[in-house]
């Protein structure tokens, strides 16, 4: 049974490397067998009915790279994991500002085992905190001149793309109008 999926590509449209369009996004996700594709913004945020996975990560990955020529990282969560890593967020209280705060989204789940080692450390004021999949960066002042933002990027590279809690929320609340329609 198809359920709803959640592709992150990593480092689409930023700045003018890697442009892909939304509507070409849309009929990738499409022509690939799956249904019902919605996007979020214009960063590689799209929404959509399927089965599988990791195969499916693979198929936009390889979809992005015949099509379009452009070679991204795709991390595929479902509407539940998405669900689940929103209503556990162990910042929530701290952070005060949900576009600094991020979730960070690992392509495999081990790898949280790997953000271990920077989750024991103080990053005052910043904070890292980890779930079942996810990371949750608080950076008060700002993504750019985040420490733990970098150290989680040098720690797992391509195997991890973040959004900020706004637009978590938003792909959360697109998932969901799918699932109702």
């Amino acid at each position: 049974m198809a359920e709803i999926k959640i592709a992150l590509l990593r480092g689409i449209n930023v700045g003018k490397a890697k442009r892909v369009a939304m509507a070409g996004l849309r009929e990738l996700v499409a022509d690939l067998g799956y249904s019902d594709a919605r996007t979020l913004l214009n960063s590689g945020n799209v929404v959509f009915r399927g089965t599988g996975s990791c195969e499916t990560a693979a198929a936009i990955a390889t979809g992005l790279v015949e099509r379009f020529e452009i070679s991204a990282a795709v991390t595929v969560i479902t509407a539940e994991e998405l669900a689940r890593a929103v209503a556990e967020n162990p910042l929530s209280d701290r952070a005060d500002n949900p576009s600094r705060l991020l979730m960070a989204v690992l392509a495999d789940a081990a790898d949280v085992a790997r953000l271990v080692p920077l989750a024991e450390r103080d990053w005052n004021p910043e904070a890292l905190a980890l779930g079942s999949r996810v990371a949750y960066l608080w950076c008060p002042d700002g993504v750019i001149k985040s420490a733990v933002s970098k150290a989680v990027d040098k720690e797992l590279g391509a195997a991890v793309t973040a959004r900020n809690w706004n637009t978590m929320t938003k792909l959360l609340a697109l998932a969901e109008s799918l699932e109702t329609s």
